[in-house]
């Protein structure tokens, strides 16, 4: 059975394509299921949109949970359409992304860490001057984020948990072997899934988030995984899935997982 649950469309301000589009493009691929699962708005801020090139508006989100549901019913036994969507996580703003998006039938929640210290992981000159203690702690901090996202409650899925690689590719030799595999523990005693995301063939680094290495760490500490394409064009709807679940087999996974209605889906490779 074949999945993807990251998508994005035209709302967030960076995608293209409206969500019907995303939806013809599974069908395509042969998807049984496929996941909506946009930036949810910014919600650390009384602006209706503070970030009109990163997040939807806060007026957005009830439209776009409205539509994948006409959707989800249009397309039954066709292609089974999940709600989702990708959220921030910012410590001091958890408690009104928890209590906003509570108000929704999310079928998955996926938390993804985009900011450290206020500056964007993709960007480049954040690297910049910065000493090798300096790039340490900042590698730190982000697993830091990611471990509290997982201890949140708030996410069934964690997206692309190396990303901050993808504009700078030098990020995956800063030591901090400890601080990941301290992550993995968490994520696996708080039962929650890892994407294998491919979208980092788009950035600089090239490949998936996460890389081998920290996949055949998660399989050592029971972390379960899921699948996701990140795509921000239809074209890219299930890239790379299949090369996923052959890699996946070879590391050691038999298995992978999606959410329904909150509740995991285990799928065997």
């Amino acid at each position: 059975m074949k999945f993807d649950l990251h998508t994005h469309h035209f709302r967030c301000g960076h995608a293209d394509g409206n969500i019907r589009d995303y939806i013809e493009a599974g069908i395509k691929e042969g998807l049984s299921v496929i996941g909506i699962s946009d930036h949810t708005p910014y919600f650390g801020s009384p602006e209706e949109q503070p970030f009109p090139k990163i997040a939807m508006a806060k007026q957005e989100l009830s439209n776009y949970v409205e539509e994948v549901l006409q959707l989800k019913r249009e397309y039954e036994g066709k292609i089974d359409v999940l709600l989702g969507i990708e959220s921030d996580f910012f410590p001091e703003h958890a408690e009104i992304y928890r209590q906003t998006l509570a108000k929704y039938p999310f079928d998955y929640v996926i938390g993804s860490v985009h900011s450290v210290g206020n500056v964007s992981i993709f960007n480049k000159n954040r690297w910049k001057k910065l000493n090798e203690k300096q790039r340490i702690a900042d590698k730190e901090a982000y697993y830091t984020l990611i471990r509290e996202s997982a201890r949140s409650g708030m996410f069934q899925i964690l997206g692309h948990i190396d990303a901050m690689k993808g504009n700078y590719p030098a990020f995956s030799d800063i030591p901090a072997a400890e601080a990941i595999d301290e992550t993995l523990k968490v994520i696996a005693e708080e039962g929650v899934a890892i994407e294998i995301n491919t979208s980092g063939k788009t950035k600089l680094s090239g490949g998936w988030y996460p890389s081998d290495s920290i996949l055949e760490r998660a399989l050592h500490f029971g972390v379960e995984v899921t699948f996701g394409s990140d795509a921000h064009v239809p074209s890219r709807v299930a890239d790379e899935l299949e090369l996923v679940a052959a890699r996946l087999k070879e590391i050691g996974f038999t298995e992978w997982v999606y959410y329904k209605n909150k509740t995991k889906q285990t799928v065997p490779l």
